[in-house]
């Protein structure tokens, strides 16, 4: 298959640095493009207009850090900031937006559920290619030894 638009959603784990790598290689092999995009959710009791000063500024390194990776393998990244309340409605709608042809997501396990919520979301609502990327089998054995 070929995908030329690739998102990846990025928050602060090690599941998203992978899926980055993952989505690096893909545009790579297919000379696709890359958005990477972050949402910062803003919570109910503030107006979506909120100036969120820290999360903006993590936001950024993460967006940066992003964009080193993609710099390994040549590919350029297009980075954007989204604030919105729901994370997982805000990727499914940047997706629908901007044409893009797969997610690359990374996947954090949980507790009492397969994945978290924003994963869930966009699996069930996105309209294009979900690829999810989870933890390497030994990061989990440390976690679980933790």
């Amino acid at each position: 298959m070929q995908f030329r638009k690739l998102l990846v959603p990025v928050a602060d784990n090690p599941e998203s640095e992978r899926a980055m790598d993952v989505a690096c290689r893909l545009a790579d092999e297919h000379g696709a493009s890359i958005a990477v995009l972050h949402v910062v959710e803003i919570p109910p009791v503030l107006p979506l207009g909120a100036h969120m000063t820290t999360e903006e500024q993590s936001a950024h390194r993460l967006l940066e850090r992003s964009a080193a990776v993609a710099d390994r393998y040549g590919v350029g990244v297009s980075p954007r900031i989204l604030h919105d309340r729901v994370a997982g409605e805000a990727i499914v709608g940047f997706a629908a937006r901007h044409g893009i042809e797969l997610i690359v997501i990374g996947a954090r396990r949980k507790r009492r559920r397969p994945f978290g919520s924003t994963v869930e979301q966009v699996l069930r609502k996105a309209d294009c290619r979900v690829l999810m990327i989870g933890a390497a089998a030994e990061a989990e054995a440390v976690t679980a030894a933790a």
